[in-house]
Parts: structure tokens; C-alpha cells; sequence
């Protein structure tokens, strides 16, 4: 009784946190408010509500259920982990903003690589991120059109009238062929793509259907889709746009559902790499690890030894007792030689000549 008497009370936590039976549910249940809420505003109280456009809505929620899965047991690995802890810590850096430019604006780090693949890259990406900033906006209703007398239309967002423009003038004309514009950069970015990789040896023998075509595909049909939906409403008044317009649809939430899944998942992983690139540059900035074999400084010490770690806490040891030295404290080429010696029984990794594509750009 006297040890009984004497346990502490068990604290139950009544956090946000402990209403969730997981980071996915949480993560869900956030999302799904939030989204509710932005459309309640901006259709002043869905009163605007567009429900030709219910199809999109749909596949949105099963993206971001697929996308949150997804991202939620990639996040919890811990290589990833330790980008993202360390990431954020670091996200206020004064590199910040250039480092966010030339990743996710100019793709400046696919230069290297040529100006085809930078060209293809910025159609691509760019195509579909303002497809997404036109899209989404009118789907949940934050941004909408009124008919004014006159001729004339009402831009309404977030429920506010932000200007009234000229059915028939310039800026009405982008409005309304924003979309169209969008589909023809993405056209272009998909076949300068689909050219390489069926040009290019090397892409073709590295290449898969289901991973590298499917996705070109996919956003391939869906921009033609759209034009052809265009075209039947200018020249053809209007006929056979029901059946295109539920094709056009069904292509959009396919490709929404499968998008967290395949290889276009790196479009919305891809402002990570900001946080890659901030814990390279601020450790490297520290102190910089040397190759215990060739002594050139190849990565951060900090990341070497958070590989070290990474590799322990998964249980894997590459500890070399008899050398010395784990892998992970070896550059990359004389890493390859080691690997070399220890099939070969030649000790290539003490051999002082460099690859001659270890420096590449790209």
C-alpha cells in the first residue's frame, strides 16, 4: 500500500498531438480543415461553388492521402531525419532565399548539365506548378469570375473583388487561355524528355516504363486533353465537350493519385533540397572531412559522421579494423578503388591516380 501511495500520478497528455492515432491522421485532418475553411472564405460561404470542377476535388484529397503517406515514411527514416531536423535549424540562413531561386525558380543547378535538359526542366516544372496555381484556386473556389453588365468580368478572390476587366481584352485573354499557355510548355518540356530518353544509349538502357515513361505520359495526355477542349469550344462551338471535358477530368485525377507514388513525387519533395543544400554549405563552412587515403577534403566532418551514425543506427558497420578507417571517411573514388581491392586483393585504393570524371559537373 506504502508503494502504492508513493507512485506518481500518471499524467495524461490532452495535446493536439494525442488526438491523432498518427502523424498521417493529424496530418490529414489539418489539411482537410484548412482547405475547408480557405473555400468557406473564398466562396463567401459556398455560395460560388463550381461542381464541374467536384472531380479535381476529389483527386486532391486522395493526392494529399497519398502524398502525406508517402512523405510521412520518408520523413521517418533516419537519413531523413537528420536533413530535416538539421534543415529547418538552418532554414533562416542568409543563403536561404538564393539557394531557394536556384533550386526551385531557375533550376540553376541543372545548368551544368546543358540547356536542353535545363530548357526541358523549366518547361516541365514551370508548366506544371502555374497549371497547379490555376487550377487548385478555382477548384476550391478561392478564386472565381462574376458577369458584369457591359461586358465586362469580376476577378473574385478569397471573396474579395480584386478587379473588372474587359471580356474581350488582353488580360481576359490570358485568363482565359493561362491554362492553355501552361500546356503547351509542358508539351514541350514531355517530348524534349521523351527524345532524350530514346535518343540518348545510356537514358535508354537506365530507363523503366512504369517510372520514367508513364509519368511523361500521363501529363502528356492531359495537356493535349486540354487543348483539344479548347479547340472544340472555339471552332467547333462547343460539340463533344461534355465527353472530352470527363477524359480531360479522369486523366487529371488518375494522374493525382498516382503522382505521390511514381517519379513525379519529387515535385513537392523538391523544396527539401534547399535543406540539403543549407547543411552542406554550413557544415562544409565548419570543417571539412579529409580522405583518410588521398587526404583531399570530400565532405563536411558533420556529415560523415552523421552517415556513420545513420549506417549504426540501421545496424550496419563499416568499420575496416585492419585499415583503419569506416567507408564513410573515403572520397567517393578512392571509395570504389577500395571496393575493388577487397574482390581483387590488389590494393587499388592506395594508387594515387584519380578517376578522370570524379570532378564532372552534373
Amino acid at each position: 500500500m506504502a508503494e502504492t501511495a508513493l507512485r506518481k500520478p500518471v499524467k495524461v497528455a490532452h495535446s493536439y498531438n494525442g488526438a491523432f492515432a498518427s502523424k498521417f491522421a493529424k496530418s490529414m485532418f489539418t489539411t482537410v480543415t484548412l482547405l475547408v475553411i480557405l473555400s468557406f472564405i473564398g466562396t463567401r460561404m459556398f455560395t460560388h461553388v463550381d461542381l464541374n470542377l467536384y472531380g479535381y476535388m476529389v483527386g486532391t484529397f486522395v493526392f494529399l492521402g497519398g502524398f502525406f503517406y508517402r512523405f510521412i515514411a520518408w520523413g521517418e527514416r533516419p537519413p531523413t531525419k537528420i536533413i530535416i531536423t538539421k534543415g529547418i535549424k538552418l532554414m533562416f540562413r542568409k543563403s536561404t532565399p538564393k539557394t531557394s531561386v536556384e533550386h526551385l525558380a531557375t533550376y540553376k543547378f541543372i545548368w551544368n548539365r546543358g540547356i536542353y535538359r535545363w530548357t526541358q526542366h523549366v518547361m516541365l516544372g514551370w508548366g506544371c506548378i502555374l497549371s497547379c496555381l490555376v487550377t487548385f484556386p478555382l477548384v476550391f473556389g478561392w478564386m472565381y469570375f462574376t458577369m458584369d453588365e457591359g461586358g465586362y468580368y469580376t476577378v473574385v478572390a478569397m471573396g474579395v473583388n480584386v478587379m473588372t476587366v474587359d471580356a474581350d481584352g488582353i488580360i481576359a485573354f490570358f485568363f482565359y487561355n493561362a491554362l492553355n499557355f501552361t500546356a503547351i510548355m509542358v508539351i514541350i518540356g514531355v517530348c524534349m524528355a521523351l527524345y532524350r530518353r530514346l535518343k540518348n544509349m545510356q537514358a535508354r538502357a537506365e530507363q523503366k516504363f512504369m517510372y520514367d515513361f508513364l509519368p511523361l505520359y500521363l501529363l502528356l495526355f492531359i495537356s493535349i486533353t486540354g487543348l483539344i477542349l479548347t479547340f472544340m469550344n472555339v471552332f467547333l462551338h462547343g460539340a463533344g465537350h461534355y465527353a472530352m471535358s470527363m477524359i480531360h477530368q479522369y486523366s487529371v485525377v488518375v494522374t493525382l493519385i498516382y503522382l505521390p507514388f511514381g517519379k513525379l513525387a519529387h515535385i513537392p519533395f523538391r523544396p527539401l533540397s534547399v535543406f540539403a543544400r543549407n547543411y552542406r554549405e554550413h557544415y562544409g563552412e565548419q570543417s571539412m572531412k579529409k580522405c583518410k587515403v588521398c587526404g583531399d577534403e570530400f565532405v563536411s566532418t558533420e556529415q560523415s559522421q552523421d552517415v556513420i551514425n545513420v549506417l549504426g543506427t540501421n545496424e550496419m558497420d563499416f568499420t575496416m579494423e585492419k585499415d583503419g578507417f569506416n567507408l564513410a571517411e573515403l572520397c567517393l573514388p578512392c571509395r570504389r578503388k577500395y571496393r575493388i581491392a577487397r574482390f581483387s586483393g590488389f590494393a587499388t585504393h592506395e594508387v594515387k591516380t584519380k578517376e578522370a570524371n570524379q570532378n564532372a559537373k552534373g
